[in-house]
């Protein structure tokens, strides 16, 4: 299989308990990505995300203007790697 771009993307800040994983669901439906998005015990969430780098990149631009009043700060991570996902949900 060929290789996608990947990235994981941490956010912080008022993230959780505001519908953030929800949000992250609907915007990934206008994209053609895959992977998953789940709380984490800091308060964080975390966002695994593959496609195209142009998609998977317009993905995540999308999600921060979503929910930028929730959103302190972003942390991306980025590689190219065999798709390991397929469709997108919340963990």
């Amino acid at each position: 299989m060929a290789d996608v771009h990947h990235e994981t993307v941490f956010f912080s800040g008022y993230v959780q308990g505001v519908g953030f994983r929800y949000a992250v669901l609907q915007v990934a439906k206008e994209f053609e990505v895959t992977g998953w998005v789940r709380n984490l015990s800091d308060g964080r969430v975390q966002l695994e995300a593959e496609g195209s780098e142009a998609d998977v990149a317009a993905f995540i631009d999308a999600v921060q203007e979503k929910m930028h009043g929730f959103i302190r700060k972003v942390e991306r991570s980025g590689e190219m790697r065999a798709a390991q996902f397929t469709g997108f949900v919340i963990k």
